[in-house]
């Protein structure tokens, strides 16, 4: 058995976000738990749904012995700053200098962009590289929205990816993690990979798992891995919201035999290409979106993603848009979820329940052009923001979301809700909603900030689902991002446009492109 270090730095950049990472926002942590140093680790991760804690049951069942490193996540958001990188980059390679590990295991994103590195996880790697012995395992899990790089590849020993989105799969990807150590133990510290990258971009709605083509390639890639001399392939789909050379989705293979890795990489790679058309997502204008809901909510919920203010993709769960679409509708029975205001959730504490307060709800990232909502509201429910998760995905997660409220909004033109809390979260739980009183099921149209993660809870109490696309930074429409850097001849949406050379672009400023 082996001493193996253990912990964790994740963080999804989107680079057109509007706040940064600070350290701060790691210390306090997200959905998941705080920055945690030290023995108090494995508890603080204990029971939830992260790879983190996948690997520790995992590598324990084994017989391992478990040295904790430091672990982190921030809510997905701009540029990780460069403080931030530095010192939860130096707390990690201060203690496995100090544990003297036989090997490494690391619980990150894929997709971490710092003010001075375009590739978080690839520095990171390399000097976790630097700071062990060169035959020493290194292995990480990573999200399927991870943007793989050769530095990565060339840095770990093994890297396995999420195979669901919605990311259901987070603690089997941590186990999957713990046998990939073994092999490379059991190998003598051997091993092979390979990675290649597919040349467009798959925008974030249309990489869901719980649809085609990507649930049968997932399930393409489980026939493939079986092969001799191949321990595992992952498909990272990549985050399209990272404006860097290294982004897109890539194929990545492991194993002892290098040629059966590399077949396995591009029999998969080929699928892959060959289904590029049908990553499609229909897209609807708010107002489009709400005639919809209200002529289709008598069978359950009718159900409409927020998608570009997704907090799991960088928005910050704070604007208006849907909310204003709703009301010029005339919706009945809507609740909008979730809205990030703690000043409007601080309000609604002063005043208590059932009183009347008027209020700049939303829309206080700064965003250019998003205006708050001037309304009156009637305070229905207040909670305390603190609950455990039940949904499939954040399953286990003990939630500290600061005060919130439930509030509904009095205008003549409609009937609708809106809950607010005082931390961003992602609206992919049920468990919020009862928080505050509201059973989901019950509801005729639901608005929730979140591109797919929702659906692994709410899909099977949907009558409908589509995508609206209201004001926030997680563009749905790759082609309308403002890109600089990404790597020419790469195709900025399936069978869209591809970059140009730099040299046949614009002297620096944002991408040209040639169809």
């Amino acid at each position: 058995m082996a001493r193996i270090a253990v912990g964790g730095f994740q963080h999804e950049t989107n680079t057109f976000a509007p706040v940064q990472a600070d350290y701060d926002a790691f210390a306090q942590g997200d959905a998941w738990p705080a920055l945690t140093r030290g023995a108090g680790l494995f508890d603080a991760v204990a029971g939830i749904n992260l790879p983190i804690a996948g690997f520790v049951a995992a590598a324990r069942q084994a017989g391992h012995e478990l040295l904790p490193l430091s672990w982190c996540s921030a809510s997905p958001s701009a540029h990780v700053t460069e403080d931030a990188f530095e010192r939860i980059a130096a707390m990690l390679l201060e203690d496995i200098a100090e544990a003297r590990p036989e090997a490494v295991y690391l619980d990150l994103h894929g997709a971490m962009v710092s003010e001075h590195f375009a590739d978080g996880e690839g520095t990171l790697l390399s000097r976790v590289r630097e700071a062990v012995a060169p035959e020493t395992p290194i292995v990480a899990s990573l999200d399927l929205h991870a943007n793989i790089s050769a530095e990565m590849c060339q840095a770990a020993s093994a890297l396995t990816a999420y195979r669901s989105y919605p990311h259901i799969d987070m603690g089997e990807t941590g186990a999957r993690a713990a046998q990939l150590v073994d092999n490379i133990l059991q190998a003598g510290g051997a091993a092979a990979n390979h990675h290649r990258a597919i040349d467009f971009l798959i925008p974030i709605n249309a990489q869901c798992t719980m649809r085609e083509p990507a649930g049968g390639l997932y399930r393409r890639l489980a026939e493939l891995e079986a092969a001799p001399g191949v321990w595992r392939l992952s498909f990272a789909m990549g985050f399209p919201p990272a404006d860097i050379p290294i982004c897109g989705p890539t194929v990545y293979g492991c194993g002892t035999d290098a040629a059966a890795v590399r077949r396995a990489v591009d029999s998969l790679a080929d699928e892959i290409e060959a289904a590029e058309g049908e990553f499609t997502e229909q897209l609807y204008s708010p107002d489009e979106a709400v005639q919809l809901a209200m002529a289709n909510s008598e069978a359950g919920p009718f159900i409409i993603a927020d998608t570009q203010d997704n907090p799991g993709a960088g928005g910050n769960s704070d604007t208006v848009g849907m909310l204003e679409a709703l009301l010029r509708g005339g919706a009945e029975g809507a609740v909008l979820a979730i809205l990030y205001d703690p000043e409007v959730a601080e309000a609604a504490h002063r005043a208590g329940e059932g009183h009347r307060l008027s209020a700049s709800l939303g829309a206080k990232s700064g965003q250019p052009g998003h205006r708050p909502f001037e309304g009156k509201f009637r305070v229905e429910r207040l909670g305390d923001g603190r609950f455990t998760a039940t949904g499939p995905m954040w399953r286990g997660a003990r939630m500290k979301l600061g005060p919130m409220a439930r509030l509904l909004v009095e205008d003549k033109r409609a009937d609708v809700r809106v809950l607010v809390a005082s931390r961003k979260f992602q609206a992919a739980d049920q468990a919020p909603f009862r928080h505050l009183g509201v059973e989901p099921v019950e509801q005729k149209i639901l608005v929730l900030k979140s591109s797919v993660h929702f659906r692994a809870d709410f899909q099977p109490i949907a009558a409908n689902i589509i995508t609206a696309i209201a004001p926030g930074p997680n563009l749905a429409d790759t082609r309308k991002f403002p890109y600089r850097n990404l790597r020419p001849g790469l195709r900025i949406k399936p069978h869209g446009p591809r970059v140009l050379k730099p040299e046949a672009g614009t002297g620096g400023g944002y991408c040209s492109y040639a169809d």
